[in-house]
């Protein structure tokens, strides 16, 4: 349960404590974020079936480097929640507990008899984090979810792509991190709720709907007007020129004029004034309406000029623009070198390791990385000894294989 904080300056979720028992990635990632912030986090795997994290993509002397960031700042213990000695050890948990973070399928945790009516029963204060795909009713509600399907379903990959071009997916898992960041949100609503009313309640967060969210407005135009948004590549219907170009020394830079004062200051600085002085150049969609034009000025002056010369000249115009960067950019960046967003963490198995930075920054209460994420089931026997089962307790539940 939640204990005052230890100091004025300890982390703001200092004394919250969250069990995650989610894989693949937003229910995780809600829970390292959680971690990051002072939360103690107790990540629950099978004993025999790790969080899959642990081996997507790139390893290093067999070691998965994604659970490194993904499982950081978390405890990890096994338990098998299907046998009864796992269920009871889980209930015992959960009376200890804040937050619970799942996403098995809607009514595994009720087939194991640990649904809300068993967890709040022994703790009429918890938060019951349900992250499935389609959410815990409707029709689609029992179909596997991954965050593809969101993507696609939301409208996401519709508008992604060039007109001509296939709809595309994104080659990394974003409808799942912005359902992570959805979910953190959430849980932290939920515990403010807690704190007027004393009681917890369940939080219900389905994949395809965060990511419906921060497409915009699309159904509110739909609606009204019928428009339905259509792939555009780079640029943008609500104004020009918004593209990506290339530089004389075959680099890429990003242009954006979302602001009228941006753009006029984008052709006088390009050599065409005269543009500005055109009817349909005073509003977003008329410049947009001319992107040909405009990218034809744009991208012309830029591929006479090498990448530092067009940074050089952009910022001396105040004018936006954005280096295209891949991660060996990233790294080194000076921006991102200044606010520390790439930090070094010492590792048990593979020493110094670089890795994002805790999201954001406070003054105050600042997070922090504590530690990267540990071996499956490294800390099993610390956490249920700290919970009062004895030694024999212990040997008898892996004796049962619910550890």
């Amino acid at each position: 349960m939640t204990t005052p904080l230890a100091t004025p300056h300890a982390a703001p979720l200092t004394g919250l404590r969250v069990l995650d028992l989610a894989t693949l990635f937003a229910g995780p990632l809600a829970a390292t974020m959680l971690g990051d912030f002072g939360a103690e986090v107790i990540k629950v795997e099978h004993p025999r079936r790790p969080d899959p994290s642990r081996g997507h993509g790139p390893s290093k002397d067999g070691v998965g480097l994604w659970w490194k960031l993904l499982g950081r700042n978390k405890r990890t213990m096994t338990l098998d929640l299907s046998t009864r000695g796992g269920r009871a050890t889980l209930l015992r948990l959960a009376a200890t507990a804040d937050v619970v973070i799942e996403n098995f399928r809607p009514g595994t945790l009720e087939k194991w008899d640990l649904g809300w009516p068993e967890l709040s029963a022994v703790n009429p204060e918890l938060v019951l984090t349900r992250v499935t795909g389609f959410g815990q009713f409707g029709p689609y509600a029992h179909r596997p979810g991954f965050g593809t399907l969101a993507e696609a379903m939301s409208g996401f990959a519709a508008i992604t792509g060039e007109p001509e071009a296939p709809p595309t997916l994104p080659p990394f898992g974003l409808a799942d991190s912005i359902a992570g960041l959805a979910t953190a949100f959430a849980v932290l609503t939920a515990l403010a709720a807690r704190d007027r009313t004393g009681r917890g309640q369940v939080v219900d967060m389905a994949i395809i709907e965060p990511i419906l969210t921060v497409l915009g407005p699309q159904p509110l135009w739909y609606d009204q007007l019928g428009l339905v948004q259509a792939r555009t590549g780079n640029r943008s219907a609500n104004n020009a020129p918004r593209n990506t170009y290339r530089t004389a020394d075959d680099s890429w830079v990003a242009v954006s004029t979302s602001a009228q004062s941006v753009a006029e200051r984008v052709l006088r600085l390009v050599g065409r004034p005269d543009l500005t002085a055109e009817p349909w150049f005073t509003t977003g969609a008329g410049r947009a309406a001319h992107a040909d034009v405009l990218d034809e000025a744009v991208g012309g002056w830029i591929a006479r000029h090498t990448r530092a010369e067009v940074m050089t000249a952009f910022e001396k115009a105040e004018a936006a623009v954005a280096p295209i960067q891949d991660v060996r950019d990233v790294m080194a960046d000076p921006q991102y070198a200044a606010l520390d967003t790439i930090t070094t963490v010492d590792d048990p198995e593979l020493g110094p390791l670089r890795m994002q930075n805790v999201l954001f920054r406070l003054t105050d209460t600042p997070g922090a990385i504590r530690w990267t994420g540990r071996p499956h089931g490294a800390d099993t026997d610390e956490v249920l000894t700290e919970l009062g089962l004895t030694r024999r307790e212990i040997t008898a539940l892996r004796t049962e294989g619910a550890l």
